[in-house]
């Protein structure tokens, strides 16, 4: 590196992109670097065109952790209540291994749940779900959803990033490395979570084998989502300006000796982010100037409702402000003494009525917010879980893991709205017809499209293989586009 180069990232407080400006003015850039990479460190989330036009711009990921029971809240199954008690028909069972940890028990159905159908689409709810159900128009249910793997850890991870063990980008990394950034001052791909993390924790929100700047970034649920963010009140923000300068100084050395090392490059950028985060980021998940009705139609007036009210509210205001993925995990309730999600192996009446109170008002308010703010028609809501649960009881109320056939559902632009696809057999076990099973990999080529992306054309050279978001597998669910 020649002596006017070191002068001036030594004296400049413009950061990485201005450190990358200079080494393509001034000879080609850091060694082996070429003009396209040297752009992509310049700024990895400038924004990118898609392959074609996108119906939608954001997506908001509800994760329902824990995997509620399909046929306890949308998948009513007549046939089931009729043989509830009875040992399941060994037809039923044919193809499948059941090795989940409860074995096979007897039939079982809440004799205290009421169905009804809503909509001129005629879905069918349980009163678990009143709020959502007057929604039943907007929204497009895929009923033959099945992945692999029986335990909570794999599947989490399958959900969010399409393999059984940690290691590659999540879904929201392949949006935020294909898509780039639509604000500046905050994180393309932000995960909320109230009071509990999925199985797994951070790897299902990786950036995997892809470059760290697009891994993603957690925000709390209180009024500072970023610990660390703030400003300490006795540093003035003249020393703090100074002390990033020569941090960022410190960094782009070492960047010139080690410029494939992603970490570093995303640690330029974090710092340089979070600078004007501190700013942007306080604003975005500030409520305080939400009305009281808006705040009441969250369900943020019930402390049941509450916690997972604010997050999907701040995921509207995220995504007003361009902020593209938004992974939201259904954690415990507020005023649980115990660590509660949809995970009912046990007394499923009032897990599901815990589960279904917190998550039904909130979700019901986001879709009535985004439509009456004509964002829904630009904006993808999907209800994902990482399996469903089994016809049959466990410890008496309560049901199974269950990865053969179960309940997702979408929401938004570029949807056939009130429209059902697929179905489970009788008893709500597996897929009934193989050729309309969706799995998670087609789930993600689905969104992948509705943003404008060819889930085949999303590539990434890692170890001399071009990787992409869906593996080997993944076709778009083509029967739900509108």
């Amino acid at each position: 590196m020649n002596k006017n180069r070191r002068s001036f990232i030594k004296n400049s407080s413009l950061g990485l992109g201005a450190a990358a400006t200079s080494s393509l003015l001034t000879g080609g850039g850091l060694p082996g670097m070429s003009a396209a990479y040297a752009s992509e460190l310049a700024d990895p989330l400038a924004p990118k065109k898609p392959h074609y036009p996108g119906k939608v711009k954001s997506v908001i990921w509800l994760h329902q952790n824990g995997a509620p029971s399909s046929m306890d809240l949308f998948d009513r199954k007549p046939m089931l209540e009729k043989m509830a008690g009875q040992t399941i028909p060994p037809s039923f069972l044919e193809g499948l291994t059941v090795a989940t940890k409860g074995g096979l028990g007897t039939l079982w159905v809440d004799k205290n749940r009421t169905w009804k159908q809503y909509g001129e689409s005629g879905a069918w709810f349980s009163d678990l779900l009143p709020n959502l159900a007057q929604h039943a128009d907007d929204m497009t249910f895929i009923k033959s959803s099945k992945t692999i793997g029986a335990t909570h850890n794999i599947s989490i991870i399958k959900l969010n990033t399409g393999e059984l063990t940690p290691g590659r980008p999540s879904l929201g990394a392949w949006v935020s490395y294909a898509l780039g950034s639509g604000n500046p001052d905050l994180p393309s791909y932000i995960v909320m979570y109230n009071r509990s993390q999925p199985r797994g924790g951070p790897v299902n929100w990786s950036s995997g084998f892809l470059p760290a700047a697009y891994q993603g970034t957690t925000f709390l649920s209180g009024s500072s989502p970023i610990l660390f963010l703030d400003r300490p009140d006795l540093v003035s923000a003249t020393q703090q300006k100074n002390s990033l300068a020569l941090l960022r100084d410190l960094d782009i050395k070492g960047l010139a000796q080690r410029h494939s090392d992603s970490e570093l490059q995303a640690r330029i950028r974090s710092y340089e982010l979070a600078e004007r985060m501190q700013y942007a980021a306080p604003e975005a998940v500030d409520l305080s100037k939400e009305s009281e009705a808006t705040k009441e139609m969250y369900g943020l007036n019930d402390p049941t409702s509450k916690g997972y009210g604010n997050l999907l509210l701040r995921a509207r205001r995220l995504v007003e402000r361009g902020v593209k993925f938004i992974h939201i995990v259904s954690g415990s309730p507020e005023g649980e003494t115990k660590v509660v999600d949809w995970d009912a192996h046990a007394n499923l009446p009032r897990n599901h009525g815990i589960m279904a109170k917190m998550v039904d008002k909130p979700i019901a308010g986001l879709l009535t917010d985004l439509k009456a703010r004509g964002l829904l028609d630009t904006t993808l809501v999907v209800w994902a879980s990482e399996f469903g649960r089994t016809p049959w009881g466990e410890s008496g109320n309560g049901r199974d893991h269950n990865p053969w056939g179960y309940t997702q559902w979408m929401a938004g632009g570029g949807l056939k709205k009130g429209f059902s696809y697929g179905e489970t057999d009788e008893l709500g076990l597996k897929v009934a017809d193989p050729s309309f099973a969706v799995d998670t990999y087609d789930v993600h080529a689905t969104v992948l499209h509705l943003l404008g992306l060819d889930h085949l054309r999303t590539t990434y050279v890692h170890n001399g293989r071009a990787e992409r978001p869906t593996v080997n597998f993944g076709k778009i669910v083509t029967d739900i586009l509108a």
